[in-house]
């Protein structure tokens, strides 16, 4: 039998990997992990912590301006300040990570992985061997072809803006565009937000996403639909975004037109590893064309949303796999998802237009929730759900645009998950006044 240097060896260290390989180490595995950047990957370093602290200042902000008249006086972002604290609050993370593979006994090989073949990984110029390779190399950003591309920045470049410009042009229509497009005219810049369709956030229930747009409008944002961008040019006084029958003089260009699967020279095409534009291709176990070769988080060719709790769940889902608790293909939990504007929108479960569309199966129930004692609280000037039933009344999907649409869909996400029915609801008592109670009353 062949001796390997490790049982299991990972590709990346984001949440694609260290939420399983943590607790596989624990079982007694060997298990290593190679990074070349940060550890933790995107989600700690680059994404969803640092947005999220960057975002809170801005949920705060549209607050006070919705109670303005009980608070007085007027409110600003400070970003530098914003910038500071968001690097206060992550900084550590890398290294408490790193700090926890350390302490599970996982070996921590720094440098850019490629695989030799089936078993082996070439890392700095040393080979390292493993029984099972799971490659989690996450998502990188799209970059426009188009002359100038180089005038624009990433999200990762947003998120670490020192000074907020006095004039920022999106280009996209994802929930990175939608996003930071809050955020900046929040902060104080005058925005401008491109779109190639007619539609932003193509994914989530389209009046609510207008519902978004339109508050964004009042607040300045301006919204350029249908547009294809051809050229970002110097001006005379910053950078001119063009197209046809478009120009738009800013002072810094996001674009935010999508992220792409991190496959490129990791030699899956030497092995035999298939891929495409979407990502690795996997099975119903995340194995790749390779039997002993899987993929995790992200960089997955799937259906479900490409979110860090679908990367923790096919971790802990592998972690099972390896340790030989489990030989069953995966079984994806409901997957809940929100987009962090200002109001929020965030859904679980079978969608609206799914719903629509099969009138037999399900029943659609919209509530305008403008006229909630617990909403009139916070003076919330956006506020709507829809509740999607199957023929038992069981909830089966929900979608909300809301201040607190991410705390609803996670309070309803159990109903949804385990298929609650009548006897099950009357058991769940919850905290009163909570915008949890209220999203359970209206079941």
């Amino acid at each position: 039998m062949t001796a390997f240097d490790y049982d299991v060896l990972y590709i990346g260290s984001g949440h694609g990997t260290f939420d399983g390989a943590i607790p596989l180490a624990a079982k007694g595995k060997k298990v290593a992990v190679v990074e070349q950047d940060l550890i933790g990957g995107t989600c700690p370093n680059r994404g969803c912590n640092a947005k999220i602290v960057l975002d809170s200042p801005v949920a705060l902000k549209r607050h006070l301006e919705e109670v303005h008249g009980i608070v007085t006086g007027d409110v600003a972002i400070n970003w530098a300040a914003n910038q500071e604290h968001k690097h206060e609050v992550i900084a550590g993370l890398p290294d408490f990570i790193q700090g926890l593979l350390d302490s599970s006994n996982v070996d921590i090989l720094f440098g850019r992985g490629t695989l030799v073949d089936n078993h082996t990984i070439k890392v700095n110029g040393e080979e390292k061997t493993a029984e099972n390779i799971v490659i989690s190399t996450g998502l990188q950003s799209n970059r426009l072809d188009i002359p100038g591309s180089d005038l624009a920045h990433d999200s990762e470049e947003f998120m670490n803006l020192s000074e907020m410009p006095a004039r920022v042009t999106v280009i996209g229509a994802g929930y990175i565009a939608m996003e930071f497009a809050t955020m900046a005219s929040a902060a104080g810049s005058e925005v401008t937000v491109i779109t190639h369709g007619d539609q932003a956030l193509r994914a989530y229930h389209q009046p609510y996403v207008e519902l978004i747009i339109s508050e964004l409008e009042s607040k300045g944002v301006k919204f350029v639909r249908g547009v294809e961008v051809e050229a970002i040019v110097g001006g005379a006084n910053g950078l001119v975004v063009r197209g046809a029958d478009l120009s738009v003089d800013t002072d810094w260009v996001l674009d935010a037109t999508g992220r792409n699967p991190n496959v490129a020279d990791l030699g899956l095409e030497e092995v035999g590893v298939k891929y495409n534009e979407k990502g690795i291709e996997v099975d119903d176990h995340l194995r790749t064309s390779v039997s002993n070769i899987y993929a995790s988080g992200d960089v997955i060719d799937k259906t479900q949303p490409k979110l860090t709790p679908t990367a923790i769940f096919e971790s802990t889902y592998l972690m099972h796999t390896f340790a030989g608790e489990t030989t069953d293909a995966i079984d994806y939990p409901v997957i809940p998802s929100v987009v962090f504007t200002s109001p929020r929108v965030a859904k679980a479960g079978i969608t609206v237009s799914e719903a629509q569309a099969n009138p037999d199966k399900y029943t659609v129930v919209e509530n305008d929730l403008s006229g909630d004692w617990y909403r009139q609280v916070d003076k919330e000037t956006v506020g709507k759900n829809t509740l999607i039933f199957d023929q038992d009344h069981k909830l089966v999907g929900a979608t909300e645009v809301s201040n607190k649409a991410e705390d609803v869909i996670n309070a309803l996400l159990p109903a949804i998950e385990f298929k609650f029915g009548a006897t099950e609801l009357e058991r769940m008592v919850y905290l009163f006044p909570s915008i949890a109670s209220q999203a359970w009353g209206q079941l």
